[in-house]
């Protein structure tokens, strides 16, 4: 099995939008590229959705999504190497970032902008299908039902409410940096991978790493 492929659980419970993670902890595009070059015994450890992993993720990363990550912390704290934490734009990964520290590590990073960014500085990825990322979910969803229910409102005035409670839902979603409907989508069979043992992607990630290591 190669690095690029283990697949962990399914995605995210208690998914939020993606702020900006501290500047404590998080490393550039440009940093993590010459890292990657000096330490073969570094590891990146993605945690989208198994759609958006499977569309597009860095060469060599292990995905292991949110909600699999948050039910399984303990069971990292084997690991050694340093760590970079990876997702769309760096908010999920500064919460498993949090998970973890919470659970004893203290060699962990995230990837500042996430993959959205490694890719606009010209970082490689390997790309799969083109499925849509959550994060785009949830806008095509969101505007979807407000322009449905505003265009049915012509007819049924009332329905006008539904475009209204979608607005509120997401104010308060980026009041409380929460995403309700992401934890929805999430749950959906195109949004989940297969399941396999946590126990032996931790196992792979504490193996000793091989010495090379593809450009990036």
């Amino acid at each position: 099995m190669t690095a690029a492929t283990p697949t962990v659980g399914s995605s995210s419970r208690d998914l939020r939008e993606e702020p900006t993670p501290p500047m404590s902890n998080v490393i550039s595009p440009v940093e993590l590229r010459a890292l990657l070059s000096d330490d073969a015994t570094v590891h990146l450890i993605d945690v989208r959705t198994s759609a958006e992993f499977d569309a597009a993720h860095i060469p060599g990363s292990y995905h292991v999504p949110l909600e699999t990550l948050s039910e399984h912390r303990d069971e990292f704290r084997a690991l050694n190497q340093q760590v970079v934490l990876v997702c769309q734009s760096g908010g999920r990964a500064s919460q498993a970032g949090e998970m973890l520290a919470a659970a004893g590590l203290t060699n962990v990073r995230v990837l500042e902008g996430g993959i959205g960014r490694w890719t606009l500085t010209g970082g490689a990825v390997d790309r799969g299908r083109g499925r849509w990322g959550l994060e785009r979910q949830v806008r095509g969803v969101a505007g979807s039902l407000v322009v449905l229910s505003v265009t049915a409102s012509l007819f049924t005035p009332a329905l006008v409410v539904v475009a209204g409670l979608v607005g509120a839902g997401l104010v308060f979603s980026a009041l409380t940096n929460t995403c309700g409907m992401a934890l929805l989508l999430a749950k959906l069979p195109y949004n989940r991978g297969a399941a396999c043992d946590v126990r032996e992607v931790v196992s792979q990630l504490t193996q000793p790493a091989s010495p090379l290591r593809a450009p990036l």
